[in-house]
């Protein structure tokens, strides 16, 4: 058995930023092999530089034992070298078939395609790697599951023998997951190379046959997975400990703070996202809506903070403390008591190029608290951007002057969390995806964050697709399947199966497929 993949010496800079440093990095043919590490730790650009994405600065790369200079990823495929992205690449008006088909048609102008021979070939393959999918289906009507098992179809058709899968496992359930890791080993034990980017250690642990950490932009070690355990692989890439489980003491709620009946939301398109969802948040509680993304989680949240477009149609009931929120603008809504740390933080609850200081005070910026005659007081904001930099463990140096933008995914997603925890009068907070995209070490953080809140009277919504996140954080677990609460379990049924957390989440998705 060879090297599928070898890389030797290689740097790469972005003007004087070294996302890589000499790495040299050997994957053995028909092995899968785990790249780990925090965010910025550098996966993504080199696993791009053997997809032919980026072109490194310095060092050489090797596929199955012969140099090669990949100046695009049509370079790369052609090399065998094809790469599962985390968004998937597909069309979803198209059809399975069409979709391989796509870029790879083979044909010449007014010649007919051979779709014929070409649904034979997906049918044997979907049959010898486990890859079942129907290739007359619309990509739009299948499950998530369902469109990343046409992406390793494409990557099979065309046979690419070094496959990469860039976080796989971000969207899918406990079933899901088990059924793509069957496919993975299958893979393997036919001869492909696997290349595996994920942030879950207990899936590196129970996938990988080798793992390779990666810290600041170099490799600190390769081994076999059954050599290392999950806490010595969380401190090779976080450089210290890691808690890798929440304490999380019982919880006493209080009165209802969120009422929800029977809500429904129709887009302005016409298309029902939300039927007669109904459930409620009590003070002192963590409310955990669990599901697979699509289900109405963006939709929920819409109507909670009033974010809805125009035109969207609401019915139902959504009620904080009593008083309605529905086609209330989010001002007015924060007023009311609620805070949201959103889906997309770079889209709603940052900007990038302003400083620290100024994406700690953003909506918060009109308090007494932060003003002294006509201006803002600047000792004032100073004293609080500097307790909540430290509360919060944030990696900052000069938060007046330094951009967001200079601070990792997790680092900026403390922020967002400190500015909207410690909103003054706030009686619901809502979480949707608190720790995408963050590190295991901000994750500890964050999540020890959002217990202290809950302790301290706070009403939660935890909207997130993290089974693990969702079952060690929550009170109770409401499970969202098309747009309903299909099932809720109660207080006592979380806290008595929190402990056998994998055989819970496997429960848990039976009810969210």
């Amino acid at each position: 058995m060879g090297a599928a993949v070898r890389l030797s010496g290689i740097s790469k800079r972005f003007g004087t930023f070294a996302a890589n440093s000499n790495i040299s990095l050997t994957v053995e043919e028909g092995t899968i092999h785990a790249l780990v590490g925090e965010n910025g730790a550098g996966k993504s650009t080199l696993t791009k530089i053997i997809y032919g994405m980026l072109q490194p600065s310095e060092g050489e790369v090797f596929i199955q034992g012969n140099p090669v200079k990949f100046t695009s990823p049509r370079d790369a495929i052609d090399a065998g070298v094809g790469m599962v992205h985390q968004h998937f690449m597909l069309i979803p008006t198209l059809t399975v078939a069409e979709n391989i088909m796509l870029g790879n048609e083979h044909a010449s102008l007014f010649q007919r395609l051979p779709m014929k021979t070409l649904k034979e070939l997906i049918q044997k393959h979907a049959l010898e790697f486990g890859l079942a999918v129907d290739p007359d289906a619309t990509v739009a009507n299948l499950s998530v599951g369902e469109e990343q098992r046409v992406e390793i179809l494409k990557l099979l058709f065309r046979n690419a023998s070094i496959m990469i899968f860039d976080e796989p496992t971000a969207v899918l359930t406990p079933s899901e997951i088990e059924h793509l890791f069957a496919t993975l080993r299958t893979l393997r034990d036919k001869g492909k190379t696997i290349i595996l980017i994920t942030h879950k250690l207990d899936e590196v642990l129970s996938v990988a046959d080798t793992v390779s950490v990666m810290r600041k932009g170099e490799i600190t070690g390769s081994m076999p997975a059954k050599s290392i355990t999950k806490p010595e692989l969380a401190r090779m890439m976080v450089g210290r400990s890691v808690l890798l489980r929440v304490t999380n003491p019982p919880s006493n709620p209080g009165d209802t703070v969120l009422q929800v009946n029977k809500l429904g939301f129709c887009t302005p398109h016409g298309e029902k996202k939300l039927y007669d969802l109904s459930f409620k948040v009590r003070a002192g509680e963590i409310y955990g809506i669990a599901g697979v993304e699509g289900n109405g989680q963006s939709e929920l949240l819409q109507a909670l903070y009033g974010l809805a477009p125009a035109g969207t149609l609401q019915t139902g009931e959504a009620t904080l403390k009593g008083r309605s929120v529905l086609g209330k603008c989010p001002a007015e809504i924060t007023r009311m008591g609620i805070s949201l740390t959103p889906e997309n933080r770079l889209k709603h609850a940052v900007i990038l190029d302003y400083t620290v200081s100024e994406n700690l005070l953003f909506g918060r910026h009109r308090e007494p608290a932060f003003h002294r005659g006509a201006g803002f007081d600047n000792k004032a904001v100073s004293r609080y951007c500097g307790q909540m930099i430290a509360d919060y463990a944030v990696q900052c140096t000069a938060p007046a002057s330094q951009l967001l933008s200079s601070l990792s995914g997790g680092n900026q997603q403390k922020i967002v969390l400190a500015r909207e925890l410690n909103r003054p009068d706030i009686s619901l907070l809502i979480l949707a995806q608190p720790t995408r995209g963050v590190d295991i070490g901000a994750i500890e953080t964050i999540h020890n964050k959002i217990i202290e809140a809950r302790s301290k009277g706070m009403a939660i919504l935890l909207i997130s697709s993290e089974l693990e996140e969702i079952t060690a954080l929550s009170t109770r677990i409401g499970t969202l399947y098309k747009g309903s609460i299909v099932h809720e379990f109660s207080q006592d049924e979380v806290a008595l199966n929190r402990n056998s957390k994998d055989e819970f989440q496997k429960e848990i998705g039976l009810y969210i497929t």
